[in-house]
């Protein structure tokens, strides 16, 4: 049986210049280096130049991603952005980052899933390509930063700014999890939970853009059987274990977090990629910097199994199922 798969062909990834540390976070909030280390396993992260936008980060991880991809802007056919921080409330910052490619066809919209959207976008990708669209450029970037109150150090210790981008290539395959591209995924959201994550702003409630708010224990006690729900459902429907799976990529919310799902599905520690200690909490752009990461330093090749998995505000969650 023949099947239209996504295939991932480009991975791109930018982060703002300015790296904010701990010890300089300790001076402007009463925290710590050991003790945000102690509760997140963050050490720093990246917070966007004043003037800098979402667009501009999204931009240059598009273009690598492209590149990579050995394509062309005019090549590709379709942008979905995940973001919760745009540049405007409307029109999309996918609009905007389109026209700054030089790409004048296709559709260009965003996605809105907090951290989960690059889940999300990926998912809303695939099901393009395997129709109409032949090159899609899928995005996460966001600029936390400018949300974020910084006198809460609960909050303002875990988030940074940053933008990773990939590029889907319709690709033709047998039908089998041997195939290259997007296997299976899986997304939910239950909003009986959207007051545990969520920003106390926006243009039709206050007109501002208001701050981020979390109940931190509560969002932890969803993450670890919500995220393990995700994997396990992604991997059911094309009859896969989690022994099958050679690297799982996840949403870089909190070292706890991604140690208390590893332990509770018995997953090895060296199979997972990790780069919260140097990005912190980069929302939708979390999942594919750290596959970025995975893809540069070489542990993550071609023909591998990859498992994305992230939740979010929403509450959203979900997972992706992939082979390089």
């Amino acid at each position: 049986m023949t099947a239209i798969r996504s295939a991932l062909v480009g991975c791109g990834a930018y982060l703002p210049e300015k790296a904010l540390t701990n010890e300089a976070l300790a001076k402007i909030v009463d925290t710590s280096d050991s003790w945000i280390r102690e509760r997140t396993g963050i050490a720093k992260r990246h917070i966007a130049a004043e003037g800098e936008l979402t667009s501009d980060l999204a931009v240059h991880a598009s273009t690598e991603a492209i590149r990579q991809a050995d394509l062309q802007p005019e090549d590709i056919d379709l942008v979905v952005l995940a973001t919760a921080t745009p540049d405007q409330t409307f029109p999309a910052t996918a609009a905007t980052v389109q026209a700054r490619l030089g790409i004048t066809h296709g559709a260009a919209f965003d996605v809105q899933a907090v951290c989960s959207g690059f889940i999300f976008a990926l998912t809303t990708a695939d099901l393009i390509v395997s129709g109409q669209s032949r090159n899609a450029l899928v995005i996460g970037a966001e600029t936390f930063s400018r949300i974020l109150d910084w006198n809460d150090r609960t909050t303002c210790v875990l988030f940074g700014d940053g933008a990773g981008a990939v590029v889907l290539k319709s690709s033709k395959g047998d039908g089998t999890p041997n195939d290259r591209g997007i296997l299976s995924s899986y997304l939910r959201t239950d909003g009986r939970f959207r007051d545990l994550l969520y920003v106390d702003g926006g243009p039709s409630s206050t007109q501002t853009a208001g701050f981020l708010r979390m109940q931190g224990k509560e969002v932890f006690r969803h993450a670890v059987t919500n995220i393990a729900e995700a994997i396990m459902a992604a991997l059911d429907q094309v009859n896969l274990d989690l022994d099958d799976v050679d690297w799982f990529v996840p949403h870089q919310a909190n070292v706890r977090i991604l140690d208390g799902t590893a332990k509770k599905l018995g997953i090895p520690p060296e199979k997972v990629i990790l780069t919260v200690a140097d990005h912190g909490n980069t929302s939708a752009a979390s999942v594919p910097l750290a596959l970025h990461v995975g893809v540069q330093d070489g542990r993550i090749k071609s023909g591998d199994l990859v498992l994305f998995e992230a939740m979010g505000g929403g509450l959203t969650w979900g997972s992706v199922l992939a082979r390089m």
